[in-house]
């Protein structure tokens, strides 16, 4: 009996012992550094996507992980049912356990894009389809179509997208991007457009998204856009043309190249505010908040002309004749 009872007390300290190293080995593994084949790797979790999947995933993305026991460590700690869809980043020395809560707390990669003031739609399709990090899903969807899937009452896309700096996670499609950025535009006009100046000879939001395109693309200055602002309200009273070059250049599309000649501004096109009275027919640009602001309160004053001095300001005046000299001086050199 005490034989028995001996061997007894010697396999249960072998079974402890055994779990004891089962346990350290796994402690080891869980909180030790993975083997993986960069100094960080990026991957994505799609969305209902199990541990094996994501593991997996991982693997393909050059994250030497056991699958096996990943599987058994998500679901012992449940973090199984917790795992979010998106983009993350391992980084050369992340744990099996620092990896499973990242993606459990949906700790994602950020990915920051810029849309600048200024930007024509064009130029803003083009910096989405450059970025590696957003997913294309516009190919071959028509202005048309795209404006249907906004919910956009407009005929144009242009000027539609607030100039912003958007933080997504890689795999963001160009549409969600672009949902973003008009609902931004649409919310700013709406909050402008309720506070504006009274008697502006504005008649909706968007003639004052169009007016603002044009004070975006005249100045940079901010102390000159009121003023700016002010000279093309001064006009549209009156009903004087508004004779302003990025609208003829706007209208001139892939056919500028630098600089407008004396045919160019007699060329009519629908933006043409040379050969043609008002605002043009859509926005020649987004414009920022500043510009909208300008727009919906402009500087109250008699100016009818400016000409730029060369450094980023302008020139105003008041009639033709004090407009030349100031062309003679800052654009003529007489």
């Amino acid at each position: 009996m005490k034989k028995l009872s001996k061997y007894f007390l010697y396999a249960v300290a072998v079974v402890l012992l055994l779990a004891a190293t089962l346990a350290g080995s796994a402690w080891y593994w869980v909180t030790n550094p993975v083997p993986m084949q960069a100094e960080r790797i990026d991957y994505r979790v799609e969305p209902g996507s199990s541990p094996r999947r994501v593991v997996n995933e991982m693997r393909e993305a050059g994250i030497d992980l056991n699958a096996d026991l990943f599987v058994v460590l998500a679901r012992l700690s449940g973090r199984d049912v917790l795992l979010k869809a998106g983009a993350y980043e391992a980084v050369r020395g992340d744990s099996p356990w620092k990896l499973l809560d990242r993606m459990a707390t949906g700790d994602m990669t950020q990915v920051r894009l810029t849309l600048v003031e200024g930007w024509t739609y064009q130029r803003v399709r083009q910096v989405l389809r450059e970025s590696p990090a957003v997913k294309q899903t516009l190919q071959g969807v028509s202005d048309t179509e795209l404006l249907k899937r906004l919910g956009a009452p407009y005929d144009s896309p242009e000027g539609l997208f607030y100039p912003d700096t958007y933080v997504f996670t890689p795999g963001t499609s160009d549409f969600d991007i672009l949902r973003r950025a008009y609902q931004a535009q649409q919310q700013l006009l709406e909050e402008l457009w309720a506070e504006r100046d009274p008697d502006l000879p504005l008649k909706s939001p968007y003639e004052a998204l169009i007016l603002a395109s044009i004070v975006e693309k005249e100045t940079g200055h901010s102390p000159d856009r009121q003023r700016v602002s002010g000279v093309f309200i001064n006009r549209l009273r009156i009903g004087m043309p508004l004779q302003t070059d990025p609208t003829v250049i706007y209208g001139m599309g892939d056919d500028y190249q630098g600089r407008i000649r004396k045919r160019d501004l007699t060329a009519d096109t629908p933006w043409n505010t040379y050969t043609r009275g008002g605002l043009p027919p859509t926005p020649i640009a987004n414009s920022g908040r500043a510009a909208l602001y300008a727009a919906l309160h402009p500087e109250e004053h008699d100016f009818l002309y400016f000409v730029s001095r060369g450094d980023g300001t302008s020139q105003f005046s008041t009639n033709l004749a004090a407009h030349n000299r100031a062309v003679a001086k800052y654009i003529l050199k007489r």
